[in-house]
């Protein structure tokens, strides 16, 4: 890691696995973003919940259960940022029965931006999403 300076904004990212059910379909695409240089990825953990609300971590091996080690790119990355207590928040928000990666990532090609923004003086005060329903219901609502 570097000092912090010359880094993007990091971001993270709860998704859910309805009934555990990993493919590893976003897998080359999460890939193609590290290969660009537009993302770091600097924790993935996955978890799954059970029928009774407990929240395990599970390994970074064959996720979806093709006999093929799919994140084995991603075995041991941890920048130490996920906590015990983050994998269960994580945990409360997926359903029972249900699988889910925690990704933390820092948007790498912002950090030039983000570099010059802190060496300014400028601070960031506010960040955030826009949910892509709420997004879609907005344009259609203009058409």
């Amino acid at each position: 890691m570097s000092d912090g300076n010359e880094m993007g904004p990091i971001g993270y990212l709860v998704v859910e696995f309805p009934g555990g059910k990993v493919t590893g379909a976003a897998l080359p695409h999460l890939i193609d973003l590290v290969d660009r240089g537009l993302i770091r990825v600097l924790d993935l953990v996955f978890v799954a919940k059970d029928s009774d609300g407990s929240v395990t971590v599970m390994e970074l091996t064959d996720i979806d259960g093709d006999g093929e080690l799919d994140l084995v790119v991603f075995e041991g990355v941890s920048s130490g940022i996920i906590s015990e207590d983050d994998i269960n928040e994580a945990g409360n928000a997926v359903e029972a029965g249900a699988a889910a990666a925690i990704l933390i990532y820092e948007n790498h090609w912002a950090a030039g931006f983000a570099s010059a923004l802190r060496n300014s003086g400028a601070q960031l005060v506010a960040s955030g999403f826009i949910p892509m329903d709420d997004l879609l219901s907005a344009l259609d609502a203009t058409e």
